[in-house]
């Protein structure tokens, strides 16, 4: 039989002079990373449409990916439904209200004040990412106008400047893509912003697509002033 000699901190606590050694954290970790080992292989279909579902037919149990398949045409179903904009709507100041701010209160508007000189690449950027938005999100209406035929004097420096509404108010301003990417901003970068804002879920399978270097920077960068343009015109300099 081996005995071992008590240490002076196990004398201690026999004694209840010192409280009981904690247990070992190192059993709850392998739990923690076991349970979420098991969590990311349940959703490894996560983001994949019906076309990759199908191709995965050989690998995956049938009955498993019979549910991901009626998950998605039930997903399919609830956004053919609500897609009602599916384009960019070109606005005109004096019913600015009435399509943006009255129209936020059913859907999130987001509006691109753009540019009046084609030379501003951002400008031209942000106006093919809208085409390419409103066509993917026809649940949320996508708007343009001029800035400048928005907001009398509003600096030519600050477009593009993009406005997100809902219920009525402005929930996020970015003015410039410069806290995105810049020139280099993408589809991927606005889905996030989207995101965000709450206009599309996290799950959407529409938003889940391959991982690109745009996910490096987050939407915390995003401005959170407030501009009320058309409605009520300010003095921008």
């Amino acid at each position: 039989m081996k005995f071992t000699n008590p240490t002076r901190n196990d004398i201690l606590r026999k004694q209840g002079i010192i409280p009981e050694k904690p247990p070992s954290p190192t059993p709850i970790i392998q739990e923690a990373l076991r349970e979420a080992a098991e969590r990311t292989y349940q959703n490894r279909l996560e983001g994949k449409d019906l076309d990759e579902l199908n191709d995965l037919e050989d690998e995956e149990d049938e009955e498993f990916l019979n549910r991901y398949r009626q998950r998605r045409m039930a997903e399919l179903s609830t956004v053919s439904k609500a897609s009602k904009f599916n384009q960019v709507y070109p606005l005109q100041k004096p019913d600015y209200s009435r399509d943006v701010t009255e129209a936020s209160k059913d859907a999130f508007v987001f509006v691109n004040l753009t540019s009046s000189l084609g030379t501003n690449t951002e400008s031209r950027l942000v106006t093919e990412l809208w085409r390419q938005l409103a066509q993917k999100f026809g649940d949320v209406k996508f708007c343009e106008i001029r800035a400048n035929l928005c907001i009398e004097g509003y600096p030519e420096k600050n477009t593009p400047t993009i406005l997100v509404y809902k219920d009525g108010d402005i929930t996020k301003q970015i003015v410039t893509l410069k806290e995105m990417r810049g020139a280099h901003t993408t589809i991927e970068d606005m889905q996030k912003l989207l995101i965000a804002v709450g206009a599309v879920k996290e799950s959407d399978y529409r938003a889940i697509r391959r991982k690109s270097s745009g996910d490096r920077h987050t939407s915390n960068s995003l401005r959170s002033s407030r501009l009320k343009p058309c409605e009520d015109d300010d003095d921008w300099d």
